[in-house]
């Protein structure tokens, strides 16, 4: 019997897996659904509601700068205005409404969901939670192993150390590739929907879908690097534990701890040391940081914060090197460990 096969079948049948599956897949369909219904189609009604709305705005201010001219009027004559210095200028003529171009009616128009504009943060929310579930899954199909003797069991069948843990590492790659190929082409589907009855899909064309592929496939190498990472983990400490207590360090201690410390020393980029910054770096390709602390004054005496570019490449890096060291270390512990 193959090695391969086996351990496909066994991950499927799994009830943490296919669970934690089914809890996922609720989560990005809970999404889709609140996104549906919190757009809506833009037509001649909405946009006639939003040109009202823009002028009746305007009527305000136009009553409030009528109001606070000639309060600004009596003041001066009663010479209430010394009193009330810097509320008033000193001229009231100076006090008048906004020009009518300056209150748009866009402004007033109810959320649309633009299929072009919007789909590439729906790819990355999609690839958050298909990574995390990824990584607990593959966190628990080798823990579990671990805990209950069935990887001790396994290797008197198959003495291969290596290759026993590599297949199941491969075995659960291609179950969590198998999945996140299909639950992307419903997700796409359903957001195409949404945009057809709630939105616009207008301007689509070949080098836009190009482009959300790309995305799509860098969300797909991430969530398989968090799945061999959570593998590697829990294989290295040989419980599901390990690799989950070492996210929540990572995310407690690493992170939102690391970052007080930061602040507090006054650090430039904070966000530059937070894991986040990274993966969303890797799925939009540059994240730009700004430091307001750092005034760059301009010739007109505008302050620019300083900035720093996070490109891709930095996450590439980042991402490699964890992958090597955690799963190279696990590949080594499993040569060396007794298996008891």
């Amino acid at each position: 019997m193959s090695l391969y096969r086996t351990e496909l079948r066994r991950l499927g049948k799994r009830r943490f897996a296919r669970w934690a599956t089914v809890l996922g897949l609720l989560v990005l369909g809970a999404v889709l659904v609140g996104v549906f219904f919190t757009n809506q189609k833009i037509g001649p009604e909405q946009q006639a509601a939003a040109q009202r709305q823009a002028e009746q705005q305007y009527q305000e201010q136009v009553r409030w700068a009528e109001q606070e001219r000639k309060a600004c009027e009596q003041a001066k004559a009663s010479g209430q205005d010394q009193q009330q210095e810097g509320r008033f200028p000193p001229d009231c003529e100076m006090i008048t409404p906004p020009p009518p171009e300056s209150i748009e009616a866009r402004w007033f128009l109810p959320s649309t969901f633009d299929f072009r504009a919007s789909f590439e943060e729906m790819i990355v929310t999609f690839t958050a939670i298909l990574a995390l579930l990824g990584f607990v899954i593959g966190a628990s199909f080798v823990g579990a192993e671990w805990s209950s003797g069935g990887m001790m069991n396994l290797l008197l069948w198959r003495p291969q150390r290596l290759t026993v843990l590599l297949t199941k590492l491969a075995a659960l790659l291609t179950g969590l590739v198998a999945v996140t190929l299909a639950t992307a082409t419903l997700w796409t589907a359903g957001f195409w929907v949404v945009g057809t009855l709630r939105g616009t899909t207008e301007k689509m064309t070949s080098g836009v879908w190009q482009s959300f592929a790309l995305t799509g496939l860098r969300g797909l190498v991430l969530i398989v690097v968090a799945a061999t990472i959570g593998f590697a983990l829990a294989s290295l400490g040989r419980h599901t534990a390990m690799a989950l207590g070492g996210a929540i360090g990572a995310v407690v201690v690493g992170q939102f701890g690391l970052g007080i410390v930061m602040s507090m020393a006054g650090a430039r980029f904070v966000e530059a040391w937070l894991l986040p910054t990274y993966g969303l770096a890797w799925m939009t390709k540059k994240v730009t940081l700004e430091d307001w602390n750092a005034c760059n004054a301009t010739y007109y005496g505008e302050c620019k914060p300083a900035t720093f570019d996070l490109t891709w490449q930095h996450a590439s890096i980042l991402f490699s090197v964890a992958l090597v060291v955690v799963l190279g270390a696990a590949l080594v512990s499993m040569r060396r460990r007794d298996v008891a």
